[in-house]
């Protein structure tokens, strides 16, 4: 008699500790743009002055960046895809798309 109320209980905690997982602090969500943004400049050390626009919250499993800039020597600027993979912490990142394909303005940087 008790055992379906217990197996209620432990799937109603279940049900808790996966929505509780889920949910993050605002310093958490900082903490990831940051290092989704630090990241993604290191992956990209053929551009001169990379400039990152990190989706703020990316998907279920990836962290999501444009990282533009002008790659050393060269004259026009180029933007790529960086992905941040949430579980292990490290990024790939895309080939170089032409101004004239991508354009991305970044928010000017707070002082």
């Amino acid at each position: 008699m008790h055992r379906p109320i217990l197996t209620l209980a432990l799937v109603a905690a279940t049900g808790f500790a996966a929505t509780g997982a889920h949910a993050s602090s605002g310093d958490a969500w900082e903490e990831f743009r940051a290092d989704v943004s630090e990241k993604c400049i290191a992956a990209a050390p053929s551009l001169d002055k990379p400039v990152v626009v990190v989706d703020p919250f990316g998907s279920e499993s990836f962290g999501l960046a444009l990282v533009s800039g002008k790659p050393k020597g060269a004259e026009n600027a180029v933007t790529q895809i960086c992905v941040y993979d949430k579980q292990k912490k490290t990024v790939e990142i895309g080939g170089e798309l032409a101004a004239d394909t991508v354009t991305v303005v970044a928010p000017a940087a707070d002082n």
